[in-house]
């Protein structure tokens, strides 16, 4: 097994793991859902290899997902977490800022949280994510523990599907 020596390979995993899933839904006609890439501009590329090997962002980028789940707008990002304690500077300003946009555009927003310690995903709406983003910007606590979470969002195994969020986003979408 591969060791994990950056933040960016240790989330790539998680991404395969969505990006599976994602295609299954889409086979089964449920969800389109497409990962937004990162716009970069390359700086230095590998001659022999062609691969990049410096490169800067050409603007900060808003979410890691994007698309309709029967005909519902659907925007999430994805985050890995090695603790039972979540901190919020894994969320960005401007991804919340945009969350809030899209809602406001009637969509839905959410995190899907791995636990990998646990070895857990966690499906957190924007309104619990916004409960805990307010907190800290009122200069409360600058992470939110798992205990303090709703047992609903944690999701289940289900057989062919590596990360099901549809079941949360369907209760998500039934409580509003």
């Amino acid at each position: 097994m591969a060791t994990w020596n950056s933040r960016g390979l240790r989330g790539s995993a998680l991404e395969e793991l969505i990006n599976r899933t994602n295609q299954y839904y889409r086979e089964k006609g449920l969800a389109l859902i497409q990962k937004i890439p990162t716009p970069i501009t390359p700086i230095r590329i590998d001659k022999q290899s062609s691969q990049i090997t410096l490169a800067y962002f050409e603007q900060q980028s808003t979410v890691d997902y994007i698309g309709a789940v029967q005909g519902i707008p659907v925007c999430f990002d994805a985050k890995e977490c090695s603790s039972d304690t979540f901190p919020l500077a894994n969320v960005h300003h401007h991804q919340v800022s945009f969350m809030k946009d899209f809602e406001q555009q009637g969509g839905i927003s959410f995190l899907l949280i791995f636990y990998s310690h646990e070895d857990e995903f966690y499906y957190l709406p924007l309104r619990k994510l916004l409960l805990f983003w307010e907190r800290m910007e009122a200069g409360g606590r600058k992470s939110f523990r798992r205990d303090e979470l709703d047992n609903s969002g944690y999701l289940e195994n289900k057989k062919g599907v590596l990360v099901p969020y549809l079941e949360p986003l369907a209760r998500d979408l039934a409580s509003r």
